[in-house]
C-alpha cells in the first residue's frame, strides 16, 4: 500500500484514497461495531468543520504563540444535555505550545484574568447530524456473527 503523496512537514504525510479507505474500514470493523453496541445506537463516524472555522482556530493559536493542535478522541457522557449526541464519540482540538523541555503542552490564555484552554469542539457528528457538509465515509459490510451483517 502506497501512502505517501507528498511530505508536508515533520508530523504526518499526505495519504492516498486506499489508505483512507483501509483506515475507515478497519475502524468500522474493529471499533465502531463494538462502540455502537455499547451505547445502544449507531456511534458517530465523522466530525466536520468549515474551512473558515479551522482557519480561525489556527489564527487564534498563532496569536497566542501556539505551535500545533492535539486532536483528542472523546465521548459525550450518556447523560449529555443533547440526547442525540449522548454516548457518541467526538473529537476535541486542543491548541499546543512547546514547553522548555520541547514537549507540546496544552495552550492556555488569559481571559478577564482567568486562564482558559484554547480548544475547539462541538463539531457536527454523523450520525446523527448527517446532511449538509457531510459525505459518506465509505460503505462497509461488517459480519457481526450471530447478530448478522451490518452495512455501514
Amino acid at each position: 500500500m502506497t501512502t505517501t503523496e507528498k511530505k508536508t512537514g515533520t508530523t504526518g504525510e499526505y495519504v492516498n484514497a486506499q489508505y483512507v479507505d483501509t483506515m475507515i474500514r478497519t475502524y468500522k470493523k474493529e471499533r465502531w461495531v463494538h462502540n455502537s453496541e455499547h451505547i445502544g445506537k449507531e456511534d458517530s463516524l465523522t466530525a466536520w468543520m468549515k474551512l473558515e472555522d479551522l482557519e480561525g482556530f489556527v489564527s487564534r493559536i498563532k496569536t497566542h504563540g501556539g505551535n500545533g493542535i492535539r486532536i483528542c478522541f472523546g465521548a459525550h457522557p450518556q447523560e449529555f444535555e443533547n440526547t442525540d449526541l449522548a454516548g457518541r464519540q467526538t473529537v476535541v482540538m486542543v491548541a499546543t505550545k512547546a514547553s522548555e523541555s520541547n514537549n507540546n503542552k496544552d495552550l492556555y490564555f488569559s481571559n478577564q484574568g482567568k486562564a482558559n484552554i484554547l480548544a475547539y469542539g462541538w463539531l457536527p457528528l454523523c450520525p446523527p447530524m448527517c446532511g449538509t457538509g457531510f459525505t459518506n465515509p465509505g460503505t462497509s459490510i461488517i459480519d457481526r456473527g450471530e447478530k448478522g451483517l451490518s452495512v455501514i
